[in-house]
């Protein structure tokens, strides 16, 4: 056996009669060992170690990669784990750099994915990557040191998924780590590398479980790091009380009860070694970190930070500092409801679905989970391009459970099942997988959540985030819908730390498509998201599978299923990417009526009853009941009053189209319930209360938080009626002109408090923001207020911020020019327009491709801005009426761009700069042709109006020149 080869070559190393390996016991004797010296300049590798450091990257942990993250591991690393070895290259002075750090996750993935590698340029730009001095051996072999050794022991999923966050952060801040499970090694040669890793790391970390202190290895660890004095202990699923020796050994506690005693005879040494390790623990009073269910990410920032400030990386504290604060402040969209209501159920089903198990005081609610076998057999299965062996093994060990094969292609990423052992693609396309069966797959990372609007799901979702938001980085939540997904997708960047501006194009040497650019961007969020760093996105209302702009499939912009970041989807759909989704249902009786209640709970019998056919009536949805609960706590009136009030409430006749007014189309109640709201709002402010306008503005904002100013702007815009005469609203309006400031922001505060009370409007993280729940969204826009969607536009082009609420803006861009098939709602004045193009539609478009490579987007809008610009210029161009008599000596006016000379030529002008961009961009991506003659028509134009001696049109002409010059050498290099 290795290991008694092992004993032998050490024999005269061993002090004690353990019984253990014995280049374990050769590592306490390592410091007078001449194989072995710490910090020696004569240190050299043995050969089995040259050998293994040709590997691109060796992993020295018993559990394989592939357990926890489903990535394959080459054969030379078979039955090896998490982190390993960096290559050095050689450099000046005393100082090594890392020429490549790779990590467990830098394999091939399981289905052809590359999977993605730590990027040293990344680090040497972004981190302090300078390491302790070593000295260098002048053979060919370098010492490989390493800033932290993490030392674990066990299989435990939740451990794994600890360690690999830990080495995973560790590694982007900078630090080269060692991960290692010594217990599960089966030869001399690994153990002899962790050794040496051991010795020549900085500090070392160990992660203590409640079998540690059984392990030789981490009693080993725990003694050698603490002479050494650069332990720093985490205690994971113990405390630090618990580590005492007499309780221990006495076996007192409940957790002692079952894993104490004499643990020395199970660790094989002598009962004083293993005190004084034990006893070690309790001298380390300034590292010790405990892990619980609760705090996963505040224990690893905090080991990180500790580390770090011991290493002397102090760009490490400040960038960390900088995390913290953004994420405090920009994590969440929403504040958590203090008040939810009922959803056990689906909250442990969720975390089941996620993460296989549950914990903590979700497994009171797991009972009802357990009974169903059917799911809880699934299991993944392998693809054609899997392995014979892995096959073999699957089958071997899975039989009579139903597997479910992962399918990747460039176009789509979905799972299927199949109830045969081969799978046999069908035929018939898409048509034919909506046909196969649904089926859900337990701790792959991925759960969907559907239900009718105002159901309760973003609730559902926000409060699982809340629970749960220790177990990850950070939570990611994007808006889904169809129009702006893409957008806030990239918006990840900012938390993610990465640039995915049309700068870093994927291949410099050459000009990449707009295609290829956005993709680009898109593949560098996607490979931060597929790193052992977890974090959690939530996809709230994904409105359809397929990208608005290009008809891709959503599943493209994800991370594959089954790593650490882990993906939460809600929807309206009845089905998402072949999943079966978690239906959301109403909640029981008790819970509604507590949810209507609110803070009065002794309600007469007929008061009851009169709740119970509200809670009928709105068809059960949370939204509403939150609404009536608010009404009966904010105003003197009981359920039987307010039974009867909604029900004289008048109907509004409003034409239904599409699928998104289903609901409010066989709900007219819920539809009397809002023009309840919006009768006791005009009764304490007016008719037309600004209150009521900020809802009925607010169904034409984008679906993000609105700022209360620009929705109270907007708000203002939409013209009120007054029941008095012209005279005297002038003359109010001439002697309050004064105070008209003050009073607007009074009345914008009460305006906002009152939609918030009565649950219309729900606050945001962010301090002076909104957001209105689809619904509401969908009547304000349905009832059709006069001038609403112009006083959108209006309010949104007088702020003019990109950076603060650019979905606004959009939002703006598809009212006035319409995109697609959707009609133009907004008709603005030639001022008006020009004004827009000049202050936010050029600005826009370029921010979008350039900031966020959205090429095709910000070009479609560039486009839809000419057309309409042509379309006025056209108008100007066609003769008018005439408006004074042909007897009258006046001459007649044939055309406004004779009325209005300066206005045309402005409007010309601002076609000419439109085009000129346009042809700029194209530079970008490569179509020369279409730039040409875009450029020309600019040219044309400049010329005409301003002369060809004109700064704009010299410059315009010096782009034509560079346009010609690149289309010629395309057109030689085809011809070629």
């Amino acid at each position: 056996m290795d290991l008694r080869e092992d004993s032998v070559r050490v024999e005269s190393l061993q002090a004690t009669s353990r019984n253990m390996s014995s280049s374990s016991s050769a590592f306490f004797s390592a410091n007078q060992s001449p194989f072995f010296s710490p910090r020696s300049s004569t240190c050299q590798l043995s050969e089995s170690t040259r050998s293994d450091a040709q590997c691109n990257s060796i992993n020295l942990s018993a559990d394989p990669p592939s357990s926890s993250s489903g990535i394959q591991v080459p054969e030379c690393l078979a039955d090896v784990g998490f982190s390993g070895f960096q290559k050095f290259d050689h450099v000046p002075s005393t100082t090594l750099v890392a020429s490549g750090i790779r990590s467990s996750y830098d394999h091939m993935g399981d289905n052809g994915y590359n999977v993605p590698i730590a990027k040293h340029k990344k680090h040497t730009r972004n981190h302090d990557m300078s390491f302790s001095p070593v000295p260098v051996s002048l053979s060919s072999n370098r010492r490989r040191s390493y800033d932290v050794y993490i030392g674990l022991h066990g299989r435990k999923p939740s451990l794994m998924r600890f360690t690999n966050w830990l080495r995973a952060e560790l590694e982007v801040q900078g630090m080269t780590c060692f991960v290692s499970d010594r217990a599960r090694f089966r030869n001399s040669r690994k153990h002899e590398l962790s050794e040496k890793a051991m010795d020549f790391s900085s500090f070392g970390v160990v992660i203590l479980t409640r079998k540690s202190l059984r392990n030789p290895y981490t009693i080993e660890e725990l003694r050698f790091f603490s002479s050494k004095k650069n332990l720093v202990p985490i205690y994971f699923d113990l405390r630090p009380g618990d580590c005492l020796v007499r309780d221990i050994v006495e076996k007192r506690g409940e957790l002692w009860e079952k894993h104490g005693g004499d643990l020395w005879i199970l660790y094989g040494g002598l009962e004083k070694e293993w005190k004084e390790a034990v006893n070690g623990l309790v001298r380390v009073d300034e590292w010790k970190l405990e892990v619980q269910d609760g705090n996963w990410r505040y224990c690893i920032l905090q080991a990180v930070t500790v580390l770090a400030m011991k290493l002397g990386r102090r760009s490490v504290l400040e960038r960390l500092t900088k995390w913290r604060d953004m994420v405090d402040k920009e994590e969440f969209p929403f504040p958590r409801n203090e008040n939810f209501i009922g959803r056990k159920k689906e909250l442990s089903e969720l975390e089941f679905i996620l993460f296989g198990d549950i914990t903590g005081e979700s497994e009171r609610d797991y009972f009802e989970l357990k009974a169903r076998s059917k799911r809880k057999n699934l299991t993944v299965g392998w693809s054609k391009s899997s392995s014979v062996e892995e096959r073999h093994r699957a089958s071997g060990s899975r039989k009579g459970k139903e597997p479910v094969i992962w399918k990747e292609s460039e176009k789509e990423i979905e799972m299927q099942s199949f109830e045969r052992q081969h799978y046999q693609r069908p035929k018939g396309g898409q048509s034919s997988r909506r046909k196969r069966s649904k089926k859900t797959v337990y701790g792959k990372g991925v759960a969907c959540v559907t239900g009718d609007s105002g159901i309760g799901k973003t609730e559902l979702l926000l409060e699982f985030a809340y629970r749960f938001h220790q177990r990850y980085k950070m939570v990611l939540w994007i808006g889904g819908e169809s129009q702006y997904i893409r957008q806030n997708y990239l918006n990840l960047r900012s938390f993610l730390e990465v640039d995915v501006g049309v700068g870093n194009s994927i291949d410099k040497s050459r000009i990449n498509s707009f295609e290829e650019q956005e993709e680009a961007a898109i593949s560098r969020v996607r490979k931060e998201l597929m790193r052992n760093i977890p974090f959690l996105v939530v996809i709230d209302n994904l409105e359809s599978e397929k990208d608005w702009w290009d008809q891709k499939l959503v599943m493209d912009l994800l991370p594959r299923f089954g790593g650490e970041t882990h993906i939460l989807i809600s929807t309206r759909l009845p089905c998402v990417m072949n999943l079966e989704p978690l239906k959301l249902s109403y909640l029981s009786g008790v819970e509604a009526m507590s949810l209507m209640q609110g803070s009065i709970k002794d309600y007469p019998i007929a008061e009851i009853d009169a709740l119970r056919i509200i809670e009928e009536k709105v068809g059960r949805l949370t939204l509403a009941l939150a609404i009536v609960g608010s009404m009966l706590s904010e105003l003197p009136i009981n359920p039987s009053r307010l039974l009867d009030t909604i029900n004289r409430m008048p109907s509004r006749d409003i034409l239904w189209s599409g699928r998104e007014v289903h609901l409010l189309r066989k709900n007219n109640f819920l539809l009397q319930l809002f023009e309840v709201c919006f009768s006791i709002f005009d009764h304490a402010d007016g008719p037309g209360s600004l209150a009521t306008r900020m809802v009925l503005v607010s169904g034409w904002f984008a679906p993000a938080a609105i700022p209360i100013s620009l929705l109270s702007l907007a708000a203002h815009k939409v013209p009120k009626k007054h029941n008095g005469t012209e005279f005297w609203r002038k003359l109010l309006h001439s002697l309050t002109c004064g105070f008209s400031s003050s009073y607007s922001k009074r009345s914008e505060v009460e305006a906002s408090s009152m939609l918030l009370r009565f649950n219309l409007a729900r606050s945001s993280t962010k301090e002076g923001y909104f957001h209105f729940n689809e619904l509401i969204k969908v009547y304000a826009r349905k009832r059709g207020v006069t001038g609403a969607a112009n006083a959108m536009v209006q309010a949104v082009a007088s702020h003019r911020s990109l950076s603060l609420h650019s979905e606004h803006v959009w939002a703006a861009c598809f009212l006035l020019f319409g995109f697609g098939n959707n009609p133009k709602v907004v008709e603005l004045r030639v001022s008006e327009l020009l004004c827009l193009v000049k202050q936010v539609i050029l600005p826009l478009a370029i921010w979008t491709f350039v900031t966020f490579s959205r090429c095709g987007a910000a070009l479609e809008l560039l486009r839809v801005c000419t057309d309409a610009l042509e379309a006025a210029d056209q108008a100007f161009l066609t003769p008018v009426e005439k408006w004074l008599d042909k007897s009258l000596c006046w001459k007649p006016i044939q055309t406004n761009a004779q009325l209005n000379p300066y206005l045309w030529e402005e409007l010309a002008l601002s076609r000419a700069t439109v085009l000129e961009t346009r042809a700029k961009l194209m530079l970008r991506g490569g179509q020369f042709d279409i730039g040409d003659d875009l450029i020309r028509k600019a040219i044309f134009i400049r010329t005409s109006i301003c002369g060809e001696d004109h700064p704009d049109t010299i410059a315009a002409r010096e782009t034509l020149s560079k346009l010609t010059r690149l289309l010629a050498n395309v057109e030689t290099h085809t011809s070629s």
